[in-house]
């Protein structure tokens, strides 16, 4: 339990005591008639030793309560951290991974939700592609005539106004590029050594989604027109085909709109995209150039390797909050210095409800499994408390046993659901260490409350003794002139006086 450093109020009051003591000195010299009085320093001293006791056990406690609110910070922060690393250990969710492995070159595999142990041939014969079509050459500033052209892809369109403005084959690419409902065709020109060449191309792959371009109410036509074009998607996923709507100014097409065409142990699967999504229950399928005409093999494994580091990231957490417990209740005989939490029941608490969760087991009788049981112990030191990882016995125990690493971290009464939800009741609003930083902000306010009351009563006081002092500073130098002229007149112990020699 933090108490109020009381050598910092001892000084303060001990300080002001010898500031007194000064003061009165300055009072005895004024009134012995070898100095006038100094008011500043004997009003300041005097207010300091009125208020100095109160001024530094306020400031202590203001620095105490700081100091456990900041203690508190550090163990919610640590616990948060510990609470995130075994979330999806806690679900379930990491001891439910899976890894996709190939052993070939083209397809980059990823296991998802849903996914199962297996092994698969995959023999990928097509991948999918985006149609690209080029025009015919026209001159680059050539003014292609008015109208509309109406484009298509995939069964959405849009309608491009073609006018006096834009009528040029950049105009075109341009009016095309910025339409507010582009269904996803994008439009450059490149140059050649015929001319130029307007090229559409699909934002997305798969042999449905075709580009078809419709020219209509052509006026002063000087080519416009002859940029319509019909594709087809082809058969079975194949690539399409286009025909142009004027063959002597035909459109070529450089790459055609296709699926990806695999198949799986024998079976066939088509995907519009070159990320196959729906062939294997929980896998994606990422194939390229590389994989065509290369049959291999997949397989789904448990992902042993992200479930290894899962657990030794929930160790390391955990000995953070551990180390972190144990600095702020640590006490130092050499220095004498103790942690902010030392002896603080809340921190007993939490130390203990996690201690028991980790060192404990889970389930019952001869089936009760522990972190021992997959090479997670404690240290040798019991006052330490941290966890240490034995790596090879952790891998062993997740590709051997890995039931039992299961039933450890189950999501009904495994050791992440037990920590998830001690955590989670530690650190909620009205929570044990909610409710300790409301009464230690409450304190706070309090103390600042009292502060403001003791500057107000030291400006009062101040105001008070300035007037006193002051007063007393003139009766006093008057008095002292008094006395020297009386001295002068009739003499002291030792001067005769002026009237006593008749001058």
């Amino acid at each position: 339990m933090s108490t109020i450093n009381t050598s910092s109020v001892n000084s303060a009051t001990s300080n002001a005591q010898s500031q007194v003591q000064q003061a009165a000195q300055s009072i005895i010299s004024g009134s012995t008639g070898n100095s006038s009085m100094d008011v500043a320093t004997l009003v300041s001293a005097l207010v300091n030793a009125k208020t100095a006791g109160q001024t530094a056990a306020l400031k202590a406690k203001q620095t105490s309560d700081t100091t456990i609110l900041s203690a508190y910070g550090a163990l919610s922060s640590a616990l948060s951290a510990l609470q995130a690393a075994i979330k999806n250990l806690s679900d379930g969710t990491t001891l439910s991974t899976f890894a996709a492995t190939a052993s070939g070159k083209g397809i980059d595999p990823k296991a998802g939700a849903g996914a199962v142990a297996g092994s698969y041939t995959i023999d990928v014969t097509q991948i999918a592609a985006s149609q690209s079509l080029s025009s015919a050459a026209f001159g680059a500033t050539t003014q292609l005539g008015t109208g509309k052209l109406t484009i298509s892809l995939g069964g959405k369109s849009m309608d491009v106004a073609i006018d006096s403005t834009n009528n040029t084959l950049s105009g075109i690419a341009a009016a095309i590029n910025k339409a507010a409902n582009n269904p996803g065709v994008t439009a450059t020109i490149v140059t050649g050594t015929g001319g130029a060449h307007l090229v559409l191309r699909s934002a997305v792959s798969g042999a449905a989604n075709t580009i078809n371009v419709v020219a209509s109410n052509v006026q002063n036509d000087a080519g416009l027109s002859s940029l319509g074009v019909t594709s087809t998607p082809g058969a079975n996923g194949a690539a399409s085909s286009i025909v142009s709507s004027d063959t002597n100014k035909a459109w070529h097409q450089s790459e055609g709109a296709q699926d990806a065409l695999l198949s799986i142990g024998g079976i066939e699967a088509r995907s519009a995209s070159n990320a196959v999504t729906d062939a294997i229950a929980g896998v994606t399928l990422n194939v390229s150039s590389a994989s065509v005409g290369n049959p291999q093999t997949l397989t789904v494994a448990p992902d042993t390797t992200a479930q290894n580091t899962a657990i030794t990231n929930f160790a390391n957490l955990y000995n953070t909050v551990v180390t972190t417990v144990n600095k702020l209740s640590s006490y130092d005989k050499s220095s004498k210095s103790a942690g902010a939490l030392l002896g603080d029941s809340t921190l007993m608490t939490i130390k203990n409800a996690l201690a028991s969760i980790v060192g404990g087991g889970v389930g019952k009788g001869t089936s009760v499994v522990s972190l021992a049981h997959i090479g997670i112990t404690l240290k040798g030191d019991p006052a330490d408390g941290t966890l240490v990882v034995n790596n090879t016995a952790l891998s062993a125990a997740l590709s051997n046993n890995p039931a039992r690493v299961a039933a450890l971290f189950n999501s009904t009464d495994g050791i992440g659901a037990k920590l998830n939800k001690s955590i989670t009741e530690f650190t909620r609003t009205g929570g044990i260490i909610d409710t300790r930083n409301s009464a230690l902000n409450a304190d706070l306010k309090s103390v600042t409350t009292q502060q403001n009351t003791l500057a107000d009563y030291a400006t009062q006081l101040t105001k008070q003794y300035q007037s006193q002092f002051t007063a007393l500073n003139k009766l006093m130098a008057t008095m002292n002139n008094n006395s020297a002229y009386l001295t002068a007149l009739f003499g002291g112990s030792k001067s005769a006086g002026a009237l006593a020699t008749n001058k």
